[in-house]
């Protein structure tokens, strides 16, 4: 059974930092690109970043470029989100996703054939 698990989440105030893991388990994802997606309330879910399998490929949204920083140890099967100068706007649940793609094509939901369950992330002001 595959499953993908987030945690690290929790409440910070806002110039905080805070990194969220993900443990993925029933299979091997070494070849999966590795990625977040976060949804706040009364919004559409929108990617963060995402990580390719040799971590040379690496996509981040505009909205947190500079701030966040993904990486992935394939060998635990784990993906990272190392989110610093976290703002109020940051609040929202956080879904660590894998799948397969490329380009411009891993800033969309299709190509992600794994979802975690999420995990809250809180940004005070």
């Amino acid at each position: 059974q595959v499953q993908l698990v987030e945690s690290g989440g929790g409440l910070v105030q806002a110039g905080d930092s805070l990194r969220v893991s993900c443990q993925a388990s029933g299979r091997t994802f070494t070849y999966y690109v590795l990625g977040w997606f976060r949804q706040a309330p009364g919004k559409e879910r929108e990617f963060v970043s995402g990580i390719g399998s040799s971590s040379s490929s690496i996509y981040y949204a505009d909205s947190v470029k500079g701030r966040f920083t993904i990486s992935r140890d394939n060998a635990k099967n784990t993906v990272y989100l190392q989110m610093n100068s976290l703002k109020p706007e940051d609040t929202a649940v956080y879904y660590c996703v894998a799948g397969y793609c490329s380009g411009d094509a891993c800033r969309k939901l299709g190509p992600y054939t794994y979802w975690g369950q999420g995990i809250q992330v809180t940004v005070s002001s």
